[in-house]
């Protein structure tokens, strides 16, 4: 009932309201607009012959998340493809980057029946894998009457989304209905999909647990460390809005203690980064801007590494990570990605948003969590002081992220027969 009467308005709102918000998108640029056609149902590129999986994810968390199980699945036959679809320009350019042989990336259309009918009639799909948290019905329905397998991978169901959900539990259902099967990020994840309508649904782990180690430009790399020398290096990276500030109104303290410590700021939205060198620079540090081509000197105090896709260079070279959004009551970012590396991470209070594996990282001792920004502090100078301790605190990150990593065997195994 729900999912037909919302194909019926959105059909008929499209020329009347959602065109122009379309136009205006593209306006300020958040479209792409050669391949807009994409988006509309009208690919240009042909399918290939043979099996054809595709993955659905809406950011580049998400999309990047897939990559270790693109991997694997294309090893199940050489006539196996994928197509991976997302919504944004930024995850399409990281995607175009880091897409294997015989995978390649399209924009997923606007969620219009019309042009989810052109999508699917074009592409085939033999089985589609849905990463996104975002259930869009016109979509869903159409590959539900197409009687494609539908997976529902790594599903989070978050407090506040399963309260809103259970006061519309009829819409819910419906939608959970169209897919075959769903894998939830964690058992009360998997428990909360049961509840609210899917058919089928179990927790095997979560899959950004198995991620690929991130790429690195090694030429860039040894050029940052040409520049840094033999300077000790501390990366904050993934920042949200005032977290640099909290963290570097101490850093004071910090250079006081270890005067060579180079501090790498790499924050999540990358066009923040000329604010936060004005905030740290009236704070009196000597701060330096990556997207500028500003390089790093004796005198550089911080560096805002404000790009995309680099992340591998600064985890790389960094033995302590800060991540952020656990600052603020944002729920926390991937720690996983700098525990892969070998660095010993540090989290802050707000960590909702990984409480499993977070339980999980805690007994295995892998991950130091914080109540506030001096404490983030106190502990660098901490691990910084103690080189014994460091080094148990990075091998025991890595230990435990690596154990984590064979979660991609059960998904795999769950979803092999649908593309037999």
């Amino acid at each position: 009932m729900f999912i037909g009467i919302y194909n019926t308005l959105i059909t008929v709102l499209y020329p009347l309201v959602i065109r122009s918000y379309i136009q205006k998108r593209i306006e300020i640029g958040k479209e792409d607009i050669k391949r807009f056609n994409e988006r509309i149902g009208k690919p240009i590129k042909e399918r290939p012959e043979g099996k054809l999986i595709w993955f659905h994810g809406a950011s580049v968390g998400e999309s990047v998340s897939m990559l270790p199980l693109i991997n694997r699945l294309l090893e199940t036959s050489d006539d196996t493809y994928v197509m991976v679809t997302t919504g944004t320009t930024t995850s399409a350019e990281i995607m175009g980057k880091r897409l294997p042989e015989r995978a390649f990336h399209q924009y997923i259309t606007i969620d219009n029946p019309v042009f989810t009918k052109r999508f699917i009639k074009h592409w085939q799909p033999d089985l589609v894998l849905w990463f996104e948290s975002d259930f869009w019905p016109a979509m869903l329905s159409t590959i539900k009457k197409k009687n494609i397998p539908l997976v529902l991978v790594n599903g989070r169901i978050s407090n506040k989304s399963f309260k809103r959900w259970q006061q519309f539990d009829y819409i819910s259902k419906e939608l959970l209905g169209c897919f075959t099967f769903c894998l939830g990020q964690s058992e009360e994840d998997a428990y909360r999909l049961r509840i609210l309508g899917a058919k089928e649904s179990t927790c095997l782990g979560n899959l950004k647990f198995a991620g690929l180690p991130i790429p690195v430009d090694e030429d860039k790399k040894a050029e940052v460390i040409k520049q840094i020398g033999n300077r000790r290096i501390f990366c904050i990276s993934s920042t949200h809005e005032n977290e640099e500030y909290q963290l570097g109104k101490r850093f004071k303290l910090l250079f006081e203690k270890h005067p060579d410590v180079l501090v790498l700021i790499a924050p999540r939205h990358p066009q923040r980064g000329g604010d936060i060198k004005k905030q740290l620079s009236d704070l009196g540090l000597n701060v330096a801007l990556r997207s500028a081509n500003e390089k790093i000197t004796d005198k550089t105090q911080v560096y805002i590494a404000d790009t995309i896709g680099e992340l591998g260079i600064w985890y790389g070279i960094s033995p302590v990570v800060f991540i952020g959004g656990s600052l603020i009551p944002h729920g926390g970012q991937n720690f996983m990605e700098p525990s892969r590396l070998k660095d010993a991470v540090i989290v802050g209070p707000y960590m909702h948003n990984f409480t499993e594996a977070m339980q999980r990282a805690q007994k295995a001792n892998a991950i130091i969590q914080t109540n506030d920004a001096e404490e983030v502090i106190d502990t660098v100078i901490q691990l910084f002081d103690n080189k014994d301790l460091l080094e148990a605190k990075q091998s025991l990150a890595y230990n435990w992220a690596s154990g984590e990593a064979k979660v991609l065997d059960g998904i795999v195994e769950k979803v092999k027969g649908y593309i037999a």
